[in-house]
């Protein structure tokens, strides 16, 4: 029998489309969080109507210029249109919260030289920026017994939005958090809790030593990996290959890219 007709006894995740719109927003409000995030709450009319299904969706956010002009794109009948041809810098980022109304939550990873790392030091409430999308989502349910996710800081902000949606299955599930990430950055920031298996991992080789060493069940397991682009696509084909793991179950997503040496 092969994997295609393999009865599912867990929903497969979905994709789903969703609306493309462009809303300008305005920062509310700015906390440092975990010594390693800036927490920034935007406000907004143009936000009603946001729509973000899923932890783990992305946002496009389009920044100043250096003058500090915003510049929006528009849609038309033949697509998006960018006034006199200007691209703003943009990044791709998950919403942390959402209230339904006007509030849109974001988190931002602190780094040396990012675009939206250095938006963020500098942002200071009644600054202006624009989001876009998410696009399209990816629903994954909740209710697989065997859940590992792994993460670098990057992923942090999308871990934290899909923690708080299982806290209430804790009790039902083996949840286990692999991240390569700083102990005490990733303490302060998920707000550890009982019923969750986290370890604190300090570089590729351990994480992806960590991951093959998990006794896994038969079925009903479901992997989420996310971290810099090449070293996701290696630790999921590792279990494809290596653990004969149903690719159906694995999300590997890439959050960065790491950059060539000239």
């Amino acid at each position: 029998m092969s994997i295609e007709s393999t009865p599912l006894h867990y929903a497969v995740p979905q994709r789903v489309k969703n609306e493309l719109v462009f809303r300008q927003m305005t920062v509310q409000q700015k906390t440092r969080v975990a010594d390693a995030f800036y927490r920034v709450v935007f406000h907004g009319e143009q936000l009603k109507g946001f729509h973000s299904p899923s932890f783990d969706d992305h946002s496009k956010l389009f920044f100043p210029d250096a003058d500090g002009v915003l510049h929006l794109p528009t849609l038309t009948d033949e697509g998006i249109s960018w006034p006199q041809g200007v691209r703003p810098a943009a990044r791709d980022y998950t919403p942390l919260a959402f209230d339904g109304e006007g509030s849109l939550t974001i988190d931002f990873f602190l780094h040396d030289g990012g675009v939206a790392s250095e938006w963020a030091k500098r942002a200071q409430p009644g600054d202006v920026l624009a989001v876009g999308g998410p696009r399209g989502s990816t629903i994954i349910p909740t209710d697989y017994p065997f859940q590992v996710y792994s993460a670098d800081e990057t992923g942090l902000p999308a871990l934290k939005r899909r923690l708080a949606e299982l806290r209430p299955l804790l009790a039902e599930k083996e949840i286990h958090v692999l991240a390569q990430v700083d102990e005490a950055v990733g303490r302060a920031y998920l707000d550890e809790q009982p019923g969750i298996h986290f370890q604190w991992l300090d570089s590729a080789e351990a994480l992806t030593a960590a991951l093959h060493a998990l006794t896994l069940p038969g079925e009903g397991y479901f992997f989420w990996l996310t971290g810099e682009g090449a070293q996701t696509k290696a630790l999921a084909d590792s279990l494809v290959q290596q653990r004969q793991i149903d690719d159906r179950w694995i999300r590997a997503v890439a959050y960065w890219h790491q950059k060539a040496e000239a």
